[in-house]
């Protein structure tokens, strides 16, 4: 019990002390059911404790004026919109008849609520890419903290919950929810997780939730996929490459078949050319020979002596021939070897571009499967 007298000493105490109590707090005088003094601390108030404003006869602080008795009750959020505890002590006269109370009001604060500015602001830091914590009530964000990093300004202490937000539907499921958003509601995709608080009593009180941006995560799968995309078009023109490398190595094969064949073609026309030489010199001889029967024939031989010089000039005409028949042969020849040169130096090229094909087809596929590793290293982030 207080006496009357002493009110005034219990005033300037409750001065001293407002803001010094975690959480705040609100300190009252009541005379019958009149509020005729409220101070409260900064960081803590309600609407209905003003001075002026009266008190209903069911309250606790009215209850503990009949009865004479101190009284402590927790009252529901139903009541003032918020779960706080009140202390009621009634005042006594000189008569010791109870004309009021003083009163201490203290909200009801979960233990992380309690703590919670002191933990989020070192929580919020620990994270590489930053973290967002916030707590809400059953109907609106009560606390919030942002890291240097990454901050939701949309998301601020006195927003009402809306079915958009997961900690509505925690409140509706009272399960904790662990999911990620894509980038359209706040500009980059984002990894939430909220989870719902109780009392002693196992009633549900709140949420806290903790967000943390998936930008480096977004934009390793984006390059993954962009890789993955490249060298999937990088690994078909090379598998043209290899197959054009493939078709040309088999043309160039046929080719030097044929240049061998025109080879041996040419060394067929010098076996012939030699066999005109020789027929040619045997014709030759052939020539003088009836030249000189012609001659010993006299005149009945002279007819034959024009056949037999018409057969040396054939002769000497052919002879004459071959010569330029194996000149030709021979830079036929020569030309064929140096095409069969370039094509063998062409083979053995297109022998490497294969193999290199193969090679580098090899690599792109090992790049490929990293790539994909890179993707599912990404999800996890």
């Amino acid at each position: 019990m207080i006496a009357l007298s002493e009110l005034e000493s219990c005033k300037v105490l409750a001065e001293l002390l407002v803001n010094f109590i975690p959480g705040g707090v609100i300190f009252s005088i009541v005379e019958r059911d009149t509020f005729v003094w409220v101070k409260a601390s900064s960081s803590f108030s309600i609407e209905a404790i003003k001075v002026g404003n009266k008190l209903n006869d069911s309250s606790t602080t009215m209850q503990a004026v009949r009865q004479k008795e101190v009284l402590i009750q927790n009252i529901p959020r139903t009541v003032y919109g918020k779960r706080v505890s009140i202390i009621s002590i009634p005042v006594l006269d000189n008569n010791g008849d109870a004309v009021g109370a003083f009163s201490i009001i203290v909200p009801k604060l979960h233990p992380v609520a309690a703590a919670f500015d002191d933990f989020a602001p070192i929580l919020a830091e620990m994270f590489l890419e930053g973290a967002f914590l916030y707590m809400s009530d059953l109907t609106k964000i009560a606390y919030a903290q942002s890291s240097k990093k990454f901050d939701l300004p949309s998301v601020k202490v006195g927003n009402d919950l809306s079915d958009d937000d997961i900690a509505y539907h925690v409140i509706k499921t009272k399960q904790p929810i662990i999911d990620e958003i894509d980038a359209s509601r706040f500009g980059m995709p984002l990894h939430i997780a909220n989870f719902p608080l109780t009392d002693d009593e196992g009633d549900l009180v709140a949420t806290i939730g903790i967000v943390t941006p998936k930008k480096t995560a977004f934009t390793l799968r984006e390059m993954s996929s962009n890789l993955e995309s490249s060298l999937t078009g990088i690994a078909a023109a090379i598998e043209e490459l290899s197959a054009s490398a493939t078709q040309i190595h088999s043309n160039e094969e046929d080719l030097n078949s044929h240049i061998k064949e025109i080879i041996d073609i040419s060394e067929k026309i010098n076996e012939v050319s030699d066999f005109i030489k020789e027929i040619a010199d045997e014709t030759k001889m052939l020539g003088l020979n009836a030249a000189i029967e012609a001659a010993r024939a006299g005149d009945a031989g002279r007819g034959f002596g024009v056949v037999a010089e018409e057969i040396r000039k054939l002769s000497a005409q052919s002879k004459s021939t071959v010569p330029k028949i194996k000149q030709l042969t021979e830079t036929i020849k020569t030309k064929v070897e140096e095409a069969r040169h370039k094509s063998n130096q062409s083979l053995d090229a297109s022998q490497g571009q294969a193999a290199a094909s193969e090679e580098i087809t090899a690599s792109i596929e090992e790049i490929t499967s990293m790539s994909t590793e890179l993707s599912n290293i990404a999800k996890t982030l």
